[in-house]
């Protein structure tokens, strides 16, 4: 009897230690108090969304310790251990608050609002913080590598031997997206002329993407958008690091960036220097890449006379020179059958000026001004160009800030004068004055309004020929909040470029034989774009978003390059429009904030509709797709693989080219304040003379094909960077 009484209270012990509860969970915001649906939240191995009301329910949980994790997206992620049984309630409430995501957080600046991304009507993309980092290791000596992968942009080539390259955005010529360091628009017309070529990513901070028309604040040229290079700026703590970079096809890259603030002074300077051997992959005796020496010197100073006030000057010197063509020529082996030679040398100065003043309930008076002179000489058999771009930009700008509404209102003046030192076929001078006026309206909570409008007064001459004209430029952009999970933008507005002889077509035959323009007015657009945003959580530890843009662009009166009947080209304005449209997909992954995939798509239709035949603008892949997958332990390693597909494309010639892949992998192990990486850059080895020789005819006067894939082909490249 007493075995059959100690077993039943063993049994029973056993039964209460195991005993099932029963918990209900709440989930709330904690600033509004108001429920969230849809959150996920896990007890133990258990995963349940909350309902309508905000709340799950969980049955046969054991006593004792119970793990509890609650995530949302756009909220901090809960991590709670309990006990049971409760005491006096099985309802348990938890409250999270709004968790900025590492891009919400980016202010952006180009918008000029001091907003968040969340908060800004205006569709801005931003690279910054490992993205550049990893782009930084990939190609020091400029940016085009952080550009060429990036989703709906392209990297034009425009010269076999010399590489010069151009960007391209929706489609069309490099001369539609405005380039801006730091504000400040100085790589437009002349000055564009291997301007991609010489900005390097050792100093950035940010980089700030608007697509579609982006006129309101920065009028001519920004008709498929703009594309805003943002310095770094002191801090109190010391900001220093040092760059050593090598690569096999006979690359060298040497740099540092040094920053500080102390008091009321900031000091920050970037220092590189880039060489480049000639070097032929194809030993068709014709260099793939030139040989080229490269220098850049950026110092800035930062003064604090008070707490509301902020002057910076900056001067940033670039030179640069490189030259391209025969092998013979390059190493100075000349012959009578081994002549050709593309020579290219620039000089760059551009000494800027901003003045940053707080005023009272959070308004602000800023005044930007920058001169640039841009030098650069051309030379081949028997031919020179040489040219003097000077640039003068003023803005002055009022920001006032009230409880729903953030206007800027502005005056604008720009000053380009270009003249052709051995003769003055080219010579051309614009002058604009604008005044522009900006509102951002946050209506609601779910709608926030930016309306704005420009009015520019232009006047741009040349030897033979002066012409004016005045342009009124609106423009409107939605952002609605559908959801927790699902946003919405909508841009509209209208943009124009002034007349210039300074494209992709002239800079590809070195400006050779080409007349200056006459009878000729300026180019006018309207573009729109949309786009949809979602994000959710797939799971505890897994984040995923999807970005669908679409964008439709109408440039009217395009300027078309012709040949005249007696010989050289000339520039007229056609009747009928380049129109271009497309979609632009982009998804992210996101496991645990170490392992990420991004993926991205690119359908872009561009089509000149003058042209009788093929109206497809040549060198433009109809279907591009991105794919990186990148995962890092912060501060320790990380490592990614990516892949890039280009569809097939039109050359000049109507003919068309196939369509292909390149891969690239990188790896970089970080040892307190030292950084080893290695690149394997397009490993694949896919490159345009794998098709067809580049380079045609005599070695004394070749012709060469338009360039639509790699030249270089695969690259290995490492290095170091130490953090001082």
């Amino acid at each position: 009897m007493q075995r059959i009484i100690a077993l039943l209270m063993l049994t029973c012990m056993y039964i209460v230690s195991q005993a099932q509860n029963k918990l209900i969970i709440v989930v709330k915001d904690t600033i509004e108090n108001k429920i969230l649906t849809g959150a996920n939240i896990k007890v133990n191995e258990t995963t349940k969304p909350t309902n309508s009301a905000g709340v799950a329910v969980f049955n046969n949980l054991p006593n004792g310790n119970n793990s509890i994790v609650v995530s949302y997206v756009g909220y901090q992620t809960i991590t709670q251990t309990i006990a049971l049984p409760f005491l006096n309630t099985d309802t348990l409430y938890l409250y999270t608050s709004i968790e900025e995501e590492e891009q919400e957080e980016v202010i952006v600046q180009s918008t000029r609002t001091s907003r968040t991304i969340k908060n800004t009507p205006t569709r801005v993309e931003t690279i910054d913080g490992e993205e550049l980092d990893e782009k930084n290791n990939m190609r020091p000596a400029n940016v085009s590598m952080l550009l060429h992968e990036s989703t709906g942009i392209q990297l034009q080539q425009t010269a076999a031997t010399s590489a010069n390259a151009s960007i391209r955005m929706q489609g069309v010529d490099g001369k539609y997206t405005q380039l801006l360091k730091d504000g400040y628009p100085n790589f437009g017309n002349f000055a564009s002329g291997l301007s991609i070529l010489e900005i390097p990513p050792l100093d950035l901070k940010q980089v700030e993407i608007i697509k579609g028309p982006a006129s309101t604040l920065y009028g001519g040229g920004a008709i498929a958008g703009v594309i805003n290079f943002i310095s770094k700026t002191p801090k109190e703590t010391f900001d220093g690091n040092i760059l050593l970079n090598q690569s096999v096809i006979g690359q060298t890259n040497i740099g540092g960036y040094f920053s500080q603030k102390k008091g009321n002074i900031g000091l920050s300077f970037l220092g590189l220097a880039n060489f480049q051997k000639a070097y032929d992959v194809d030993k068709d005796h014709f260099s793939d890449l030139p040989n080229s020496d490269n220098y850049t010197i950026h110092p800035r100073l930062f003064l604090y006379p008070n707490s509301n006030t902020t002057i910076a000057v900056g001067n940033s010197y670039t030179k640069g020179s490189n030259i391209g063509g025969d092998m013979d020529i390059i190493n100075n082996k000349a012959s009578s059958s081994h002549t050709y030679f593309e020579k290219n040398s620039t000089e760059r100065n551009t000494t800027t000026l901003e003045i940053d003043k707080k005023l009272k309930n959070d308004n602000a008076l800023k005044l930007k001004q920058s001169i640039t002179s841009f030098n650069r000489s051309i030379a081949l058999p028997g031919y020179m160009f040489l040219g003097k771009n000077k640039n003068a930009f003023t803005d002055l700008s009022y920001i006032t800030n009230s409880k729903q509404h953030t206007t800027i209102s502005g005056l604008n003046i720009v000053n380009d004068d270009f003249k052709q030192k051995n003769t003055d076929t080219l010579n051309a001078a614009t002058a604009t004055i604008g005044a522009y006026f900006q509102d951002t309206w946050d209506a609601t909570e779910q709608l926030k309004i930016e309306s704005g409008i420009r009015v520019d007064h232009v006047k741009y001459s040349n030897n033979a020929y002066t012409k004016s004209q005045t342009f009124v430029l609106p423009r409107v952009s939605l952002l609605l909040k559908l959801s927790d999970k699902i946003t919405s933008r909508i841009s509209g507005g209208l943009g124009y470029k002034t007349p210039t002889i300074f494209n992709e077509i002239t800079e590809r035959i070195q400006y050779q034989t080409v007349n200056n323009f006459n009878n000729v007015v300026a180019e006018k657009s309207q573009g729109v774009t949309t786009d949809i945003n979602y994000r959710t959580k797939l799971s505890v530890d897994f984040d995923f978003s999807i970005n669908q843009l679409f964008f439709h662009t109408v440039i009217n009166q395009p300027l078309i390059l012709q040949s005249g009947l007696g010989g050289g080209y000339y520039f007229t304005n056609s009747t009928k429009p380049i129109v271009t449209n497309g979609i632009e997909t982009n998804l992210k992954f996101i496991y645990k904030n170490d392992l990420k995939l991004f993926v991205g798509y690119t359908l872009t239709n561009a089509r000149a509709t003058y042209l009788s035949t093929n109206q497809l603008l040549p060198l433009m892949p109809k279907h591009k797709l991105n794919l990186t997958m990148m995962y890092e332990k912060e501060d320790n390693f990380k490592f990614g693989i990516e892949g890039y597909f280009s569809d097939k494309q039109y050359l000049y010639n109507a003919a068309t080219t196939p369509s292909y892949w390149e891969f690239g992998f990188m790896a970089q192990k970080t040892i307190k304040k030292v950084s080893v990486y290695i690149n394997f850059e397009n490993f694949t080895d896919q490159r345009q003379s794998n098709y067809k020789t580049v380079a045609n005819g005599p070695h004394t006067n070749p012709q060469f094909d338009d360039i639509w894939n790699h030249v270089e082909g695969f690259v290995i490249n490492g290095g170091l960077k130490i953090k001082l």
